[in-house]
């Protein structure tokens, strides 16, 4: 019963009578309102806020309540993350995936406007490539630079939908790549490698140079999986 709530708040967000931001009816309102059981409303916005739609608040006042809000990366990266740990998404269709985008953004970043927004995103970017360098920068941090960094990038080529599932996909495989890097002896200098992509990444998305840009992105994460999986053959013990 619990769907009619969510088809309503669909045909809402369509027309415009429901935005970001706009609080929604109390449990009791929609219950009546729909002819079904609060408990079938309250399964509703559970839904609702795992899938990164509504933020609820309990308790009473003005802040009770669900609120619309529109955080769909969330969403798309807990299941992914999840299925990839099924084993119903391969990693290595992840990491397909990835190239295709961000070699793609990589391009057509090359010729997007240039705006505030796209010098922030660039100064952003070598920001967390200087903290990167710092060798006493913990890996989870270091990790969770790296993974802004490739988002930020893929934002210049001005796609919403590519930015949010580059997004998604980086959180579905971040717990991949700490399991992987925790059991890669020769880690430290796999991480300087990695800046030294980083690095001349940056720079070519900086210049423009979109072929240089998408060539780079594509050594860059093609090396690290192929030196991941090797890491990992040697630990089985396979060839």
């Amino acid at each position: 019963m619990y769907t009619v709530v969510l088809d309503w708040l669909e045909e809402r967000l369509r027309s415009g009578e429901i935005s970001v931001g706009d609080k929604l009816p109390g449990e009791r309102q929609l219950a009546e309102e729909f002819g079904i059981s609060r408990a079938s409303v309250r399964e509703a916005i559970r839904i609702l806020d795992a899938m990164g739609l509504v933020r609820s608040s309990t308790g009473s006042g003005p802040a009770a309540g669900a609120v619309v809000i529109s955080e769909p990366s969330a969403a798309l990266g807990w299941a992914l993350r999840l299925h990839v740990a099924t084993r119903s998404l391969p990693v290595r269709d992840l990491v397909q995936t990835r190239l295709l985008l961000e070699t793609q953004s990589a391009l057509e970043a090359a010729t997007a406007p240039e705006t505030p927004e796209r010098a922030a995103a660039l100064e952003h970017a070598a920001e967390l490539v200087a903290a990167m360098d710092d060798p006493q920068l913990p890996d989870e941090q270091f990790h969770a630079h790296d993974a802004a960094y490739h988002v930020l990038l893929s934002s210049l080529a001005g796609n919403v939908v590519v930015e949010t599932v580059m997004s998604s996909l980086r959180q579905a495989t971040i717990g991949y790549v700490q399991e992987t890097v925790a059991g890669l002896e020769d880690w430290p200098q796999v991480r300087r490698t990695l800046q030294r992509q980083h690095r001349e990444i940056l720079r070519a998305f900086q210049e423009r140079r979109g072929q240089d840009a998408a060539a780079a992105l594509r050594e860059h994460i093609t090396w690290f999986f192929g030196h991941s999986r090797a890491g990992e053959d040697g630990r089985d013990g396979r060839d």
